[in-house]
């Protein structure tokens, strides 16, 4: 078997990554967190990451890097239903390169390549499912454009010894949103938040995920006041990014943002 060469830079960036899995607690927070170290490591160009609803059978939650909010949108309103690769690497139980389920001169002439994938210039894949027993808890698609080469045997060893911390990452911060939503006490555990009725819809926006664009549409309002109720947020919540909003919502246990 031939071993894997890895750089001291990439190498630092697989020990950033295992170290900082063990402090995420939420679904966005763990897939947020990887998503900028994986495009680095694997030499890609754009990340997207969504977790599987079982009740309405889709797709949803997205977090996403370098990629379009409305062709995102699309995505989730109709082509995941007409794809023709993610139910077939959502079976598999290890890192797969999409090649290896469709080659890619079939790929290339599907509607799904051209109004999806090609629009925002994504071209070869790869992706990686975590599962908590038989159920589909995330998952991480990362894109190459066609400036580039396909991924090779590497990049799939390097998921591979990612997998276990991302999935046990994830497995923990669904076990942890649980336990606050079942708890008997946990609404006299609330950390009163101080934030108006607004704002914590669009608090409920950025935990499942959306961009500000996305969070816009959804709420029927312009993105400068998205902008503007943001910055209000992490004010009043004394926070810097997505991230540690995230995580003080869930240290306050507010799991009903989630």
């Amino acid at each position: 078997m031939r071993r894997v060469y890895i750089s001291d830079e990439k190498l630092k960036l697989l020990e950033q990554i295992m170290w900082g899995l063990n402090t995420c607690n939420s679904s966005v927070e763990v897939r947020d967190f990887v998503s900028t170290r994986l495009l680095k490591l694997l030499d890609a160009d754009y990340f997207a990451s969504y977790t599987w609803d079982d009740d309405n059978h889709r797709f949803g939650n997205t977090v996403s890097v370098n990629m379009d909010p409305a062709n995102l949108a699309n995505y989730e309103r109709y082509y995941q239903y007409c794809d023709p690769i993610t139910f077939e690497l959502q079976r598999l139980s290890v890192p797969t390169l999409v090649t290896q389920v469709m080659p890619m001169e079939q790929l290339r002439r599907t509607e799904f390549f051209n109004d999806f994938l090609a629009r925002d210039g994504l071209c070869f894949g790869v992706n990686m499912f975590a599962y908590d027993g038989d159920r589909n808890i995330g998952d991480i698609r990362i894109w190459r454009s066609a400036r580039r080469e396909n991924f090779d045997r590497d990049a799939l060893k390097l998921l591979a010894l990612i997998r276990p911390a991302f999935t046990l990452a994830l497995q923990r911060a669904r076990a942890h949103c649980s336990a606050a939503a079942a708890s008997p006490d946990a609404g006299a555990l609330l950390t009163p938040t101080p934030l108006s009725e607004r704002e914590s819809h669009l608090a409920q926006c950025i935990c499942r995920g959306l961009s500000d664009k996305e969070i816009a549409r959804e709420l029927h309002i312009e993105f400068s006041t998205v902008r503007t109720h943001i910055t209000r947020i992490f004010k009043k919540l004394n926070v810097g990014n997505r991230t540690q909003l995230v995580k003080r919502l869930i240290d306050g246990g507010h799991s009903s943002f989630f």
